[in-house]
């Protein structure tokens, strides 16, 4: 399965890479503000994972920046991935919240639509 996972992974790389979306132009001050909103939040995600890929476009198409923790990279991530999350899936969103509280958010297009919504509400 690696033998088919590896070339097809390396393929949606490159063209991630050529077909980049463009990131929003935005008042110095409207960044701040959503970058404020996204300083609580981390993509756990694998490189050449298509779902991760997707979520990542989303972040470039909206102008978010969000700590990527790759978890093949670095076992620690992986390790709180499962222990914190309850499994090891990726695309997952952590959101930790004003009062302490963590969210996992864990389907790519849930991811997506709570970045959309972050867009939307600044």
């Amino acid at each position: 399965m690696k033998a088919i996972r590896w070339p097809i992974g390396q393929l949606i790389l490159l063209l991630n890479v050529i077909f980049s979306p463009r990131s929003p132009k935005r008042a110095v001050s409207e960044q701040a503000k959503l970058d404020e909103q996204t300083k609580s939040l981390s993509l756990y995600q694998l490189p050449s994972c298509p779902f991760c890929v997707k979520v990542r476009r989303t972040m470039k198409r909206e102008g978010l920046k969000i700590e990527l923790r790759n978890i093949s990279g670095n076992n620690d991530f992986s390790e709180e991935l499962v222990r914190e999350g309850g499994k090891r899936k990726v695309p997952c969103l952590r959101i930790e919240k004003e009062d302490g509280q963590v969210q996992w958010l864990y389907e790519s297009s849930d991811v997506v639509s709570h970045l959309q919504g972050l867009t939307k509400a600044a």
